[in-house]
């Protein structure tokens, strides 16, 4: 179904009217947490709902189905999509192995992915990741194109500069960290593990830098075929705007039937805050008017989103 501009409004307006629970929003459903063998290890998953669109959640650095995507995970309609959120090999419950960070490691995790939503006999599925979850959805997009049918990403980088690796060695010391970013990854790793991995991730991402142009997955770019919807905040302390403006210049989607890559700047966001109030991305990032999940969250967000009116959902 495509909708245009005005009718977005209109949904939208129908939506913000409707109590919690009802129109597109699921009732509650059970959560299946289970672990699949994929390329070698024990991958652990969450998946809830039975729709016919799968959708799979993808973490950033640390994170975990659990720790990143609970509202997704609670509140996307259950008829109209299943949605699994994955643990990354090393990180949640995808342990053993403890996590380690070759140069290929962001490819290893797309395919990993991918090979997990085959496992579990989808046959395409629509990808949503933030941070490092952007990038490894990204690789899987233009890997993977045929299987991918839609992606957002948020507070992703297809490239490392020289500002990047001194914005990662103020984070490399996770006992600097805010309370309520650590606390949940503490209570998830304990915290040795918690801040060895820390240390590794930064390494491992600085590694990129030693590369031709800094590159993570730049080549990669033009290869991606499906919607792409890109959001960042302005304010993100992680990842500088000049990144999502590079990825929505070559990030193009679909030249047939959907428009070029969107990209939207979040005012005032701060998409590395796990759940920085009112304006909490994990809350209110879709594909479309369609699979927008909370009523409630602010406008301006909505207004982001409402640029995949164009993208029909099938």
């Amino acid at each position: 179904m495509t909708k245009g501009r005005g009718g977005c409004w209109g949904w939208l307006a129908r939506q913000l009217s409707r109590p919690l629970g009802s129109g597109l929003l699921s009732c509650s459903s059970s959560v299946t947490s289970a672990k699949a063998e994929v390329n070698g290890v024990h991958l652990h998953y969450l998946r809830t709902g039975d729709g016919e669109h799968a959708v799979l959640l993808l973490p950033g650095m640390l994170g975990s189905g659990e720790t990143d995507f609970g509202p997704q995970i609670e509140k996307l309609n259950k008829k109209l999509f299943t949605v699994v959120a994955w643990d990354p090999r090393g990180y949640g419950h995808s342990r053993p192995p403890d996590r380690d960070f070759p140069v290929d490691f962001f490819e290893r995790d797309a395919k990993d992915a991918v090979d997990l939503m085959k496992t579990l006999k989808f046959k395409k599925v629509s990808l949503l990741g933030w941070s490092d979850g952007g990038i490894t959805a990204l690789i899987a997009a233009a890997r993977y194109p045929s299987y991918v049918s839609k992606m957002v990403i948020w507070g992703a980088n297809a490239y490392v500069t020289e500002q990047d690796t001194e914005i990662y060695q103020g984070i490399r010391d996770v006992s600097k960290w805010s309370e309520r970013t650590r606390k949940p990854l503490e209570a998830l790793y304990g915290f040795d593990y918690f801040a060895r991995t820390c240390e590794k991730w930064v390494d491992g991402i600085e590694q990129f830098k030693h590369l031709p142009d800094g590159s993570i997955c730049l080549d990669l770019l033009p290869l991606v075929q499906c919607p792409t919807l890109i959001v960042h905040g302005e304010k993100d302390p992680l990842v500088p705007r000049f990144h999502a403006d590079f990825l929505h210049r070559h990030v193009r989607g679909s030249r047939d039937t959907h428009r070029e890559g969107e990209s939207s700047v979040w005012p005032g966001g701060r998409v590395h805050s796990k759940h920085p109030g009112n304006l909490d991305p994990l809350r209110a990032c879709a594909f479309t008017p369609e699979m927008l999940s909370l009523p409630g969250t602010p406008l301006e967000l909505y207004r982001i989103l409402l640029k995949l009116a164009s993208f029909s959902v099938t």
